[in-house]
């Protein structure tokens, strides 16, 4: 009924079109219902043909019967022959009758239609007409009889009264009903079939404007698809295909943003150790050459530092940690091992490094993206701490957050600059240390994915500055309360059943 589209995959189940299953699923319960139309047509055109025809052969036992009369106590039946033969004057059907004595004695009629075996109170018969099929000289009968009684004459003195026919004028007034409802439905249920076509195919009209519509599109886009025109019930399809290419959208603005960044911070780096490479290929003298080549090192750890830092904001932004699932964790003891392996630069640069934290502080959080926070955190505190500074980490724990706190007394920043650091490129004005401005963008972007709030204001008990990212504590789910010991106290507690 429909043609099947062709699977993607080999050796799979071909996937079949929309359109024929509606009208799959539309035609086959007709194609069932059919027969059993016609069934039920013929039961109930058999039983309008009967009813006329019965009703004759009713009229012919009441006239009959009204002709049988009691002289002295016997039955006498007094038929004229223009009657008899007006009875049995018809073309297509065979017509029967006689009138018979309850001792079996022919009054009239034919003696080969055979008796009723019926033993019932006369009282009850009399006046009554039954019907009864029976088959004579190999022909379906139809017999129509009564009882001519008395409830006070005995049971010998009863008259049977018998008009029978045979069937075919029912037969042919059946047919022509069955014929007349079931050759129409011929023409009408291809009809409704076409209709049906043509219903379907306009009602599917939305999805082809829409097929069409996502077609049309130019590769670029990526913008939402308008669902004014839309129907009711293609509204989530197309809210969710919506909210599909938005977070495309994101992924690749990411990824374009990732681009632009990385060609254009690592052009200078690049374009630096090429230089430096330059002038040690042509210094002769030894110390100027082991000179270039710690330049050469400088740069390439600034430029792997920056690719680091890049690879870590594209990971931060991108999604994928939108896609890993946080796991409950301490945060105390995750800044703590991150201060730890801290120590030995800030040990080098003659900074007091410093953790304070009290008891735990559990999060919900991706482990990996946490330690990046912290690590940029207390790198960007030790870039900007001149030496004989101090720098103190601190976790602090409270009914609703988690504070994680980086303090140092390095140049600071004012309020005009608290608000621009945590954008890309951005450093401070008079900061004279090397640096990306990578770091606290890295920050923000993974506060965001853990749906807490960061932010670096100056220090408000000296010089210095202060980064706070709050986090939404994580607190366990409420277990249900243990089952008692003793049952008996909770089936006295309990209501009966029914209640």
């Amino acid at each position: 009924m429909s043609d099947p589209r062709p699977s993607s995959s080999a050796g799979s189940e071909s996937e079949r079109s929309l359109f024929g299953e509606i009208l799959d699923w539309m035609l086959a319960p007709l194609l069932f219902v059919w027969p059993l139309s016609i069934a039920f047509t013929h039961y109930f055109a058999n039983n309008v043909a009967n009813f006329p025809y019965d009703q004759a052969l009713r009229e012919h036992v009441t006239a009959i019967s009204r002709q049988v009369k009691l002289v002295n106590g016997k039955p006498v039946l007094s038929l004229p022959a223009s009657a008899r033969a007006l009875l049995r004057a018809d073309e297509t059907d065979n017509v029967y009758f006689h009138v018979v004595s309850r001792d079996g004695k022919l009054l009239a009629g034919d003696r080969d239609l055979p008796m009723p075996d019926l033993d019932i109170d006369p009282a009850a018969l009399s006046g009554e007409i039954y019907f009864r099929d029976i088959e004579l000289k190999g022909q379906d009968v139809r017999v129509a009889y009564s009882y001519v009684a008395d409830g006070q004459m005995p049971r010998d003195r009863w008259v049977l009264v018998e008009v029978a026919e045979t069937m075919e004028k029912r037969t042919q007034l059946a047919n022509k009903i069955v014929a007349s409802v079931i050759l129409p439905q011929f023409i009408i249920i291809p009809l409704a079939v076409m209709l049906v076509w043509f219903g379907l195919s306009r009602g599917l009209r939305p999805l082809t404007r829409l097929r069409k519509t996502i077609e049309n599109r130019d590769p670029a886009d990526l913008s939402p698809i308008a669902t004014h025109r839309v129907p009711e019930e293609l509204e989530p399809l197309v809210e969710a295909f919506n909210e599909m290419l938005e977070r495309m959208k994101r992924n690749v603005e990411a990824q374009q943003r990732f681009v632009a960044d990385a060609a254009h911070q690592m052009r200078t780096p690049l374009t630096g150790l090429k230089t430096q490479a330059q002038f040690a290929i042509r210094e002769a003298d030894p110390e100027a050459l082991r000179h270039a080549l710690r330049q050469i090192a400088v740069g390439v750890d600034r430029a792997g530092r920056l690719v680091n830092q890049l690879l870590t904001l594209a990971r931060a932004e991108g999604g994928e940690s939108a896609q890993q699932s946080h796991e409950p964790l301490d945060l105390t003891l995750l800044v703590r091992e991150v201060v730890e392996d801290w120590v030995v630069l800030a040990l080098e640069k003659r900074i007091d490094l410093g953790f304070e934290a009290e008891g735990t502080a559990m999060v919900s959080g991706n482990p990996f993206l946490l330690r990046e926070l912290a690590k940029n955190l207390i790198d960007n505190a030790l870039r900007y701490t001149p030496a004989g500074g101090h720098v103190t980490c601190r976790v602090i724990s409270t009914e609703a957050a988690i504070i994680f706190e980086v303090e140092d007394n390095g140049i600071g920043i004012t309020e005009a600059q608290a608000e621009m650091v945590f954008e890309r490129f951005y450093r401070v004005d008079d900061a004279s240390t090397e640096g990306s401005g990578l770091g606290l963008a890295i920050v923000q972007e993974i506060a965001v994915q853990h749906d807490a709030s960061a932010r670096l204001r100056p220090n408000p008990v000296g010089r210095g500055a202060i980064a706070r990212v709050v986090f939404r504590a994580w607190r366990p789910p409420t277990p249900p309360p243990p089952l008692p010991d003793d049952f008996s106290e909770l089936y006295r507690q309990s209501p009966p059943i029914g209640t």
